[in-house]
């Protein structure tokens, strides 16, 4: 976000409610979506986003403002959700094609994809998705805070609680894995994967 975040969380810890209010508008569906792609429920998401804020609003004091609020927000959320999952010990992962806050129905338009075309991609789509469910939660975590939540190595790094080699070289081997087992699932063989 912006350095707005950064003020209304002072402003919040200073015992604006509106102003935390205001901060919960602006990263509520982020958090949820990165929650709800770790998770694979929607239910779990919805109620583990709001705790996530609620955690967020008691822990406000400890808040420093050298620290961005959205990163300090993800690690809240990130840790809140590897808590559930431990307690579920259970790792799914949500199809990329599901519907989030936000998004709208795709509807037929002039240049719009063939049947052909769409068909195509939701098979790669699911491909992918078959992909990242084969990883373990760690190496999509990063990727999901990367390609898909666009933070930064240092936001990852400071989410995360690692340095941002450490970011790089995960991000590099969580890439490789989705890459091999997208190739494996796609049904290419070793000497296609070379040509």
């Amino acid at each position: 976000m912006d350095d707005a975040d950064e003020e209304l969380a002072a402003r919040a810890q200073a015992g604006d409610r509106q102003a935390f209010a205001l901060l919960v508008r602006r990263h509520q569906e982020r958090v949820f979506r990165f929650v709800l792609r770790m998770l694979g429920s929607r239910d779990e998401a919805m109620d583990l986003t709001q705790d996530a804020f609620l955690k967020a609003w008691n822990a406000l004091p400890g808040w420093r403002p050298e620290a961005r609020f959205a990163t300090w927000l993800f690690q809240i959320a990130r840790n809140a959700t590897l808590d559930l999952l431990r307690r579920r010990q259970l790792v799914e992962f949500v199809p990329l094609d599901a519907d989030t806050p936000g998004e709208a129905a795709c509807e037929p338009r002039d240049g719009a994809p063939l049947p052909e075309e769409r068909l195509a991609d939701r098979q790669r789509i699911g491909l992918l998705e078959r992909a990242l469910a084969a990883l373990p939660a760690e190496q999509r975590e990063i990727l999901l805070l990367r390609e898909l939540e666009d933070m930064s190595y240092a936001e990852i790094a400071a989410t995360l609680g690692i340095h941002e080699g450490t970011v790089k070289s995960r991000l590099a081997r969580a890439r490789a894995a989705a890459l091999a087992h997208y190739r494996h699932h796609a049904g290419e063989s070793p000497d296609e994967r070379r040509a």
